[in-house]
């Protein structure tokens, strides 16, 4: 069972936490330490798991990560006997005489849920919206009731009672995104559901800056870019930060120009964008018409000196 530790809740060079960031880190700290639930959702690639593993490593405690999948059940969840033991005792004292006892006991494993119930620590249920409502109505007891029901485990108990340290943060997409399912009003009620969205130029170009060390004009001419692409798509999709950082990292990998008149910059941004801008487009738009207004918002680029 893999639990995070502090240093495996951040990647390189850790979440860029400006203003807003700290503010929202901060209330969101408030409410896990007053014992409520906190839910992050919001676009794909605005940040929600980087968020969710910030404020876990503020509380100080293990951390343990489930991402939500249609396919997580109870099992999963609270554990399963995952075989028999047997052990044999041969007792031979006398020569002649011989005592056998074997006993044969079946071996149990905790599910990430139960380990994190039991020890206190913070979950992170990331894209839980992505499990099926019939597996997430086990948090209702929980947060309730604050017990976990052993429902099909065969343990002598009914239920395990939530450890006081217990705390649980959970990511999700909008409801419109593929393969989300809707949750359930009496789980949402529960939780205090903030949204992430895009930052801005400005504020994304800042995070990519410090990410992958560009100077931080090339930074925004990049952001400005995938902005103009965004605002041609419905709300809440399009191209992400994590687009942005593809194309800075790459540039810098390929001692690419950040210069949308240089054809190597144009195709690199045609690669990474196409297949995003494309899937938010009209249905009566290509793949081709979406590497046309990327190609077009390229020759439009200008990078301050």
């Amino acid at each position: 069972m893999t639990v995070l530790k502090e240093k495996a809740t951040k990647n390189t060079k850790g979440l860029v936490q400006d203003e807003e960031t700290k503010d929202l880190l901060s209330r969101s700290l408030q409410y896990l330490k007053a014992g409520y639930p906190v839910h992050f959702t919001g676009p794909t690639g605005a940040g929600k798991t980087s968020l969710a593993l910030a404020l876990a490593k503020k509380r100080k405690k293990p951390v343990m990560l489930i991402h939500g999948n249609h396919e997580l059940n109870n099992k999963d969840l609270i554990g399963d006997f995952t075989g028999y033991s047997s052990q044999k005792v041969v007792d031979n004292y006398i020569r002649t005489v011989y005592k056998k006892e074997e006993t044969v006991t079946e071996a149990w494993r905790d599910g990430r849920l139960l380990e994190a119930v039991k020890h206190g620590y913070t979950l992170i249920y990331d894209e839980f919206t992505r499990s099926k409502p019939t597996t997430n109505n086990i948090f209702l007891s929980i947060l309730e009731e604050n017990i976990l029901p052993l429902y099909g485990s065969k343990m002598t108990e009914p239920f395990v009672k939530v450890h006081p340290d217990f705390s649980v943060i959970f990511t999700s997409n909008p409801a419109e995104y593929a393969g989300v399912f809707k949750t359930q009003d009496a789980l949402l009620d529960r939780l205090i559901t903030m949204h992430v969205g895009y930052k801005g130029v400005d504020r994304e170009s800042t995070i990519i800056a410090e990410k992958t060390d560009m100077d931080e004009n090339q930074a925004k001419a990049i952001t400005t870019l995938v902005a103009k692409l965004r605002e041609k798509c419905q709300e809440d999709t399009g191209p992400s930060l994590r687009a942005s950082i593809m194309i800075a990292n790459l540039a810098a990998e390929q001692d690419i120009p950040v210069d949308g008149k240089d054809p190597d910059f144009q195709r690199l941004c045609v690669d990474i964008l196409g297949h995003q801008v494309s899937r938010c487009l009209d249905d009566e738009q290509s793949l081709s018409d979406a590497e046309d207004m990327i190609l077009k918002a390229c020759k439009s680029l200008k990078v301050a000196e």
